[in-house]
């Protein structure tokens, strides 16, 4: 177990209980859901709120992948090698706007510096924590909930088109043998054998075994959210505009409406940095925009369906998901604004890329999902007491890891809330760290 740091609490355990406390968890998201759940769980009378249905925003447009591969961050060595080929910003796997990476240099720069190997080292051993942390609770929730039929344990995989792709990427299949994640590397025969729908354009793959899948990620947030229903939680419909802290702190909704608590829990996601930001901190947050659309694949696929888990095309720069709405197509990382215009040109180039590896069939509908990842300078998520605001903790700017990691971040910060021992090292994810009053 590890020692908590003082800073961690938000206040003094004698002072201090969740059972039969009230508390205000804002965002409904994988990471708010699972919060709001173990707190309930805990003893608390937990109140959610969010403007849309629990699920539908970030969480809702993911690749539903639960991997312990994700601990390798955007920001590593081969970033760093790929940054003459990034400046002419028209790649599959990055984009980005100069403008908004102009104006937000407190994260560029030290993202920039975060991606060489020492620190990633650290980075991974943490997330990892996490990721290994919440796959377990994951699965004994989607048992609860009777999901099952949403979960394939069948791994994911990488593919590369060209042995320079293969051999470059030997910094992730040393990071994988290191902290011990099952993976095998295939040659093109034995990649056919597992996935035959596939064009014959990829000599390399790396299957790492030691993942899952979930196959409609906006629906398995929905039964969690019903779980917590359930079991007494409250859901509450509303639209935050700014924080309302003091003794019961809480939150004021358009309109005026003030929503207050014994203690306040925000995992807000992207909506994190404005809100913050208005409350009077300095939050270096951005934001990792990303696409997808959905196709129903092959006309006629025979006995083999159209894929059996989720491909990484790592020159095509997009992943494929098989879902219940037909394959969802994700495309890479476009840095840019939150609130900026959509620019499908990135989504549109990565299913050309698709189309290249397997019959994507016609799209599903006309609609284009984009949604936006919060991500600070060292890809690690907030997750601990707000600082200098009693009674308020933040869990956000998990990355591309939210939908993943919720459970884990949800015990993580209820052991900190009550004062326990936690079972990770909460030290990489304390929010002082970049979270400061202005």
């Amino acid at each position: 177990m590890w020692p908590i740091c003082d800073a961690m609490k938000p206040v003094p355990p004698s002072t201090f209980s969740l059972r039969d406390s009230s508390v205000l968890v804002v965002g409904a998201g994988m990471v708010g859901v699972c919060v709001a759940l173990d707190l309930l769980r805990r003893g608390a009378r937990v109140t959610l709120i969010d403007r849309r249905d629990p699920g539908q925003e970030t969480s809702y447009g993911n690749a539903g992948v639960l991997a312990r591969s994700s601990l390798m961050p955007l920001n590593n060595p081969g970033m760093l090698r790929d940054l003459p080929g990034l400046l002419s910003n028209r790649g599959a796997a990055l984009r980005y706007s100069w403008r908004y990476l102009l104006a937000n240099l407190s994260w560029a720069l030290p993202f920039a510096a975060n991606a060489r190997r020492s620190r990633v080292a650290q980075t991974a051993t943490a997330l990892d924590q996490l990721i290994q942390l919440s796959i377990p609770a994951h699965k004994a929730l989607i048992a609860e909930c009777g999901q099952e039929d949403l979960l394939a344990e069948k791994g994911w995989i990488f593919l590369y088109r060209s042995e320079v792709s293969f051999g470059r990427a030997g910094l992730l299949r040393e990071m994988l043998s290191r902290f011990g994640v099952a993976h095998a590397a295939l040659d093109g025969p034995g990649l056919r054998d597992l996935e035959p729908q596939l064009a014959p354009i990829f000599p390399h793959g790396l299957w790492v075994q030691d993942s899952a899948s979930v196959r409609d990620p906006g629906a398995l947030v929905a039964a969690y959210a019903r779980r917590f229903v359930a079991e007494g939680g409250v859901v509450q419909a509303g639209s935050v505009a700014a924080l309302a802290p003091g003794d019961r702190p809480g939150v004021v909704l358009d309109g005026g409406e003030r929503v207050q608590a014994d203690h306040c829990v925000l995992c807000p996601g992207p909506w994190g940095k404005d809100l913050l930001s208005r409350a009077g901190y300095r939050v270096p947050m951005a934001f990792e925009r990303g696409y997808h659309r959905h196709f129903q694949g092959p006309a006629d696929p025979g006995n083999t369906p159209a894929l059996g888990r989720p491909i990484y095309d790592t020159a095509g720069g997009y992943v494929l998901s098989p879902m219940r709405q037909g394959l969802r197509l994700t495309s890479g990382v476009e840095l840019n604004g939150l609130e900026a215009p959509e620019n499908h040109a990135q989504i549109t180039r990565a299913e050309a890329a698709a189309r290249e590896a397997i019959d994507l069939g016609p799209r599903c509908d006309d609609r284009t999902w984009m949604g936006a990842r919060p991500t600070f300078p060292d890809s690690q998520p907030c997750i601990g007491a707000l600082p200098q605001a009693p009674g308020l903790s933040v869990a956000f700017g998990h990355q591309h890891i939210g939908f993943a990691t919720g459970p884990g971040t949800a015990r993580l910060l209820g052991e900190l809330l009550e004062g326990q021992s936690p079972p990770i090292d909460p030290t990489p994810f304390r929010p002082d760290r970049f979270i400061r009053r202005a």
